[in-house]
């Protein structure tokens, strides 16, 4: 017997304050026409004065939830990918763990900044197909308007908040690449390149929060390569071919890097789909968030094949094949 980790429903939850291009024209020198034309954004969502990370995972974990028809007495483990928790400790899990009322299970946070849904998916797979775990949650949840310097215009423009939710329940397969649920997963990082996106602040360090930090030109050259690397990385891993693919659903960071990925494999920008012009770079909740709009939107249907790829501070990247 082959177990998979199957999908079984998505959902997803945004703040909603709606916040144009348009906004930043008064305080910085910048325009809706360049932040458009550099990243692909024309508008993002802030989570209101007192919304925490855990308030929109919990919401989105409702809504996935709601589209199975489940209950939270019927999960048994919740994994939150964020890196912008609502206190050091205790983690965000265990606030959606409350928040949903349940008392059983486990529950924990996985950091890896904009890949961080992608570890969190790898990690939930493993617990499902060893038997750790039978039905989990999987969530990326961010609140980055709380760690922008608002004053600089290459960083601030870029980043939304939301949150996204996926179930994965352990399923029975045959073991080939035309089974349901999770394929293969590709996890990557290097330690080398931390600077070129990072928080300048930290328990550790001087006990602050931190502002937002990052090397935009020589990040988009990592992403890209890094990126396609991984995605070819993980088809091997499931004896796939990139025109087996039905959907890319990516990081959603920047139109360029998502373009320049989707043409170094070759695939049309009409097989990826693409939020980032309404949500911004909402780090590790836009791949979810994604998918979501995707399923929501009617273009992901039972069968497809997906890829999903990101990178984030660390660095850190990877990607997972799944058939939904």
């Amino acid at each position: 017997m082959t177990l998979r980790a199957v999908v079984e429903s998505v959902g997803h939850y945004l703040p909603e304050r709606i916040v144009p291009n348009s906004h930043f024209e008064a305080t910085l020198d910048t325009s809706d026409e360049w932040i458009r034309t550099r990243s692909g954004i024309e508008r993002r969502r802030f989570a209101a004065e007192g919304e925490t990370t855990s308030d929109l995972a919990i919401a989105a974990a409702k809504a996935a939830l709601d589209h199975a028809g489940l209950t939270p007495g019927e999960i048994d483990g919740i994994i939150v990918a964020t890196s912008t928790p609502d206190l050091t400790f205790p983690s965000v899990a265990t606030m959606v763990q409350n928040g949903l009322g349940m008392q059983h299970g486990f529950a924990f946070d996985v950091q890896a900044v904009c890949a961080g849904f992608i570890y969190a998916l790898a990690t939930a797979n493993a617990m499902l197909i060893s038997g750790q775990s039978r039905r989990m949650i999987v969530i990326g949840a961010e609140t980055f308007s709380r760690i922008m310097d608002w004053e600089d215009r290459s960083t601030c423009v870029l980043f939304g908040d939301g949150a996204g939710a996926v179930i994965l329940a352990a399923q029975e397969g045959t073991g080939q690449n035309s089974d349901r649920g999770i394929l293969a997963a590709d996890l990557n990082s290097d330690g080398r390149y931390r600077e070129m996106l990072y928080v300048d602040g930290g328990v550790s360090t001087d006990g602050r929060a931190g502002k937002l930090r990052m090397q935009g030109n020589p990040l988009f050259r990592q992403a890209v390569d890094k990126l396609a690397s991984t995605a070819i990385t993980v088809l091997q891993k499931a004896g796939l071919a990139n025109d087996e693919v039905d959907w890319i659903v990516p990081h959603q960071a920047n139109i360029r890097i998502i373009a320049g990925t989707a043409r170094k494999m070759n695939i049309s920008m009409d097989r990826v789909i693409v939020t980032v012009q309404d949500h911004g770079n909402t780090s590790a909740a836009s791949i979810p968030l994604a998918l979501s709009v995707g399923v929501e939107t009617g273009r992901i249907k039972r069968g497809d094949l997906i890829l999903s790829e990101a990178i984030g501070g660390g660095l850190a990247w990877g990607s997972v094949i799944f058939r939904w």
